[in-house]
């Protein structure tokens, strides 16, 4: 009931948050697990909820991450679970864990899982998977880059039902011991399906957003650990939320963020450990029961099976003290059927609750901080609800309950969302809260090359652990000849089945080429190489740009200048001139300042006197070169990224087989559409006696004998019949169908439009005559023609009436409900556009005698009599004479343009 609660008033924050912008967009993120996958998204459609959790077609709110080939045909999300029990060995699991792993590690890992999944060992030394029913041979061979693709199209497709309108960018989230291979991985495979990466997220960061964003850190800053197991890893994140003021609109304002201050994991201990424990304990049991050498564990369907319901026990043993289990026809079609308890569970994985504690003592350790400077401790992950796990973190810590405000579910993919939401054009958050976090690990690069000494200069942290997402970096040598670099992890910490700390590797060139060209040139400096490089906000970091700098001192011939001086500055002589990428020749500015020279600037006051030509002088100048370097990465081993030949590739055979799902949905559609028509059709006929009246006995005979005929196909050759063949079954027979449904419904349809045209054209009469009473400015003509067509309606409708009377049920019907319809709707609208006529306005006649009074000016009426002008003559005497004692005609003065009257005439009126 609390956590109801809590997921409620969270989408009412989310509600407030959001400023809402007119045009349509949104955009989603992704918290792909090693089992699940939880997809949100951010719309700004109008009447829907700006942020909300994508549901699948199973109407649920995560969806397994699996991928299966079956049949000829590809399976995701609940689909592919459908067949796990039964054919293991095509439902492939674990995928986002396997990026940039070796295939030695990948095959250790199966193994311990039992899963039988046919591997093969790639030209990377990565994993690729071999398919039956892919290929032209039968055969098809994927790598880890496509399957994880086919996964997130699928949770992309999710969103775009969801919202109803195209969603390509995307935020996804990655647990933190993520390293560079796998996070370069993860953002080709969403390339391939479609998806544009805004960011990836550490999953502690977006868990972290969802905690703070409806929260107020001015008045008190905190220290809050987030605890999350899920089904393969363990990790603990220690996040510090305070508050800073900001100058916004002129105001000053508190803005909250929060820093990443620690993290520490342990990538092989989740919930499938815990489960693991239970499926060797049940095996061994099986074996027991059955007796004679029988080893369950050799059978990857058996163990399949035992594994799904082991799933099911976990989660009772965490509401109930005790749980049964039973699998039916678990091994040689023999059924197995156990119970067991909490407290022997608990003792089974006794070395696994110890090892549980170990991240959250390495942060603390880590950072200093006591465990009464934890203001929270906040459990997120599906397997944070196992009791005993709950128990030995509040023993540890010291406290009575643990924190649980967040949706241990939906928590890391909503603060992703927000992430996105931040992230893109057309959605702005209104409440703001700053996101700090860094590098999981410490990166180091290193050089090599002919003639370069290796040194502390060769060798360098370049990022330290922790370090600010997004960051850019610069380093300088010097050095005249072409050289490598490698980067790699720092010390001991490296991502799980890695074993080289090297990640990345690339041959910068064209700094020797370089150094021969301007090596005969006078020298100021030595040639130097300027390396950049930048932390992405995805935690990539890469080899950016590298340029080769020249610096040059050389003596020139200037001519002398006689100059006044006034309030001048002098300038640098030095100037920097940076070569393009394919032209490396001198590009010099004209406008070169030298040594003793003057800087003609706006501060300055330079006056030239007109004396004749003084010669010239020797000048000292120095210039600067920038060269381009040409990088090529050369990375090897299961870390490197697809080729670009690969990557279209790939491309092309997961757009294949989105044609291909796209027509079996298709196909699956009709057949249902087909099978559907022939038992709603066989029910009508069998039990509507209306269809007695408007068929006869042969036809409806006839019509069953199609239905079976169809019926008889869809069981036998038509269960692998394509799309077309279903549709031109379906097409047949709604031929014959469709006129005795088209008489069944206007068997009843008919009489009722008739009646709604009778009671209208009794209604139109008095409407009539309403208008002769309320509205008798209305045109008599148009009046006229709607009585006419009323009368010319009315005949219609009785003759078709009477014919249609005349005829079989059986027949073709004389008239249709729709043609009634269409005749009043007609009529209608002419009565309408007549009631609309506006009523006219009075005419207003001008007035015969225009009089325009002024003092002093008299303007006289072309038009008028001379008797006229003369009083107008005599009225202006009058009021030249101050005599204000006259009489106006009313309408006169209403459009008098005389000031004097009229502020006489308010004078009287006030008084």
């Amino acid at each position: 009931m609390e956590s109801k609660l809590f997921i409620k008033l969270g989408l009412v924050l989310f509600v407030l948050c959001f400023v809402f912008d007119r045009s349509e967009s949104a955009v989603s993120s992704v918290d792909l697990g090693s089992e699940w996958g939880k997809v949100a998204v951010v719309n700004l459609k109008p009447g829907q909820s700006p942020i909300s959790i994508a549901i699948n077609e199973m109407s649920k709110r995560k969806s397994p991450a699996l991928v299966a080939f079956h049949s000829g045909a590809r399976l995701l999300g609940e689909e592919a679970a459908g067949i796990v029990a039964r054919y293991p060995e095509k439902v492939y699991s674990q995928v986002r864990d396997m990026l940039g792993k070796p295939y030695g590690y990948v095959k250790k890992v199966l193994d311990s899982m039992y899963l039988p999944f046919d591997i093969v060992e790639d030209s990377r030394g990565a994993v690729s998977f071999k398919v039956d029913g892919g290929g032209d041979d039968g055969v098809a061979v994927y790598s880890v880059e496509e399957l994880l693709a086919m996964i997130l199209g699928y949770a992309a497709d999710l969103a775009e039902f969801h919202s109803k309108v195209p969603v390509k960018d995307a935020v996804i989230a990655v647990p933190p011991y993520f390293g560079q291979a796998e996070r370069r991985g993860l953002i080709q495979a969403a390339q391939l399906a479609g998806i544009n990466v805004l960011s990836l997220i550490n999953e502690y960061s977006g868990a972290a957003l969802q905690y703070g964003i409806d929260k107020d850190f001015s008045n008190e800053s905190r220290h809050v650990i987030f605890y999350d197991m899920g089904s393969s890893s363990t990790y603990a994140a220690l996040v510090y939320y305070s508050a800073y003021n900001a100058k916004e609109f002129g105001k000053t304002v508190s803005v909250n963020q929060f820093q990443v201050k620690e993290v520490r994991w342990d990538p092989e201990l989740g919930g499938q450990n815990l489960e693991l424990r239970l499926v060797e304990y049940f095996a061994d049991e099986f074996n027991k029961q059955v007796g004679n050498g029988v080893d369950v564990r050799k059978s990857a369907k058996a163990m399949a099976k035992l594994k799904k319901q082991v799933k099911r026990t976990k989660e009772i043993l965490s509401a109930n003290t005790a749980a049964p289990i039973s699998v039916e026809s678990l091994y040689d079609d023999r059924d197995f059927r156990s119970t067991i308890t909490r407290e022997k569970f608990e003792e089974l994985c006794q070395d696994l609750w110890e090892k549980s504690l170990i991240p959250v003592k390495e942060v603390l350790q880590h950072s200093g901080l006591k465990l009464d400077e934890i203001y929270a401790v906040e459990l997120i992950g599906g397997s944070t609800r196992v009791p005993k796990l709950q128990a030995k973190l509040q023993e540890f810590l010291g406290r009575k309950e643990l924190d649980k405000h967040l949706d241990a579910d939906e928590a890391i993919v909503l603060g992703a969302a927000l992430h996105a939401a931040n992230l893109s054009d057309g959605i702005k958050l209104n409440r703001k809260l700053g996101m700090v976090d860094g590098s999981s690990y410490g990166l180091v690069f290193e050089l090599d090359g002919p003639e370069l000494l290796k040194d502390e200069s060769t060798r360098q942290l370049l990022v330290q652990r922790m370090k600010k997402l997004p960051s850019k970096m610069f380093r300088s040598i010097i050095h005249k000849k072409d050289f490598e670099v490698s980067l790699s992890y720092d010390k001991d910490l490296l991502p799980p089945g890695v074993t080289s700390p090297i990640f990345a590797q690339y041959d910068v060139s064209g700094l020797t080429d370089a150094s021969e060209k301007y090596s005969s040139r006078n020298l100021s400096s030595p040639i130097k190489a300027n390396l950049h490089f930048s932390l992405s906000r995805s935690g990539i970091l890469s080899l950016d740009r590298a340029d080769a700098v020249i610096e040059i001192s050389e003596w020139v011939e200037v001519p002398k200048k006689n100059l006044t001086l006034e309030n001048s500055t002098t300038a640098s002589p030095n100037i920097s001139i940076e070569a393009g990428a394919n032209n490396t020749s001198e590009e010099i500015n004209d406008d070169l300042h030298v040594d003793g020279g003057i800087s003609n600037s706006s501060n300055s006051n330079l006056e030239e006197h007109n004396t004749p030509d003084l010669g010239t002088e020797r000048k000292l100048k120095k210039k600067t070169f920038k060269v381009p370097l040409k990088i090529v990465e050369k990375t090897l081993g299961p870390g490197m990224s697809l080729s670009k030949e690969s990557f279209v590739e790939a491309k092309r055979r997961l757009e294949a087989l989105d044609k291909k799902d796209a027509e079996r949905r298709r196909t699956a559609e009709l057949k249902n559409n087909l099978e559907g028509y022939i038992y709603a059709t066989k029910e009508k006929l069998e039990t509507s006696e209306e269809f007695e009246q408007i068929s006869t006995a042969e036809e409806r005979e006839s019509f069953k004998e199609k239905l079976d005929e169809v019926q008889d196909w869809l069981y036998t050759d038509g269960e692998d019949a394509t799309a077309a063949e279903f549709q031109k079954r379906l097409d047949m027979l709604k031929d014959f169908g469709d006129p005795m449904f088209f008489r069944l419904k206007e068997l009843t349809a008919r009489p009722a439009a008739a009646e709604h045209a009778r009671r209208y054209l009794v209604e139109l009469q008095q409407i009539v005559q309403g208008w002769e009473t309320k509205k008798p400015w209305l045109p008599k003509d148009k009046i006229d023609e709607v009585i006419s067509d009323a009368d010319k309606f009315k005949t219609w409708l009785d003759e078709k009436e009477a014919e249609q009377k005349r005829i079989s049920g059986f027949s073709t019907p004389v008239f249709t409900s729709e043609e009634v319809y269409m005749k009043v709707f007609t009529l209608q609208d002419k009565v309408s556009s007549i009631n609309r006529i506006p009523k006219p306005k009075p005419k207003i006649e001008k007035p015969t005698k225009n009089e325009t009074e002024s003092s002093g000016d008299n303007v006289t009426n072309p038009n008028s009599t001379s008797e006229e002008k003369l009083n107008q003559s005599d009225e202006s005497s009058k009021d030249s004479d101050g005599s204000s004692n006259e009489k106006v005609d009313p309408e006169s003065k209403a459009h008098s343009s005389n000031e004097k009257v009229d502020q006489e005439s308010k004078a009287h009126d006030e008084l």
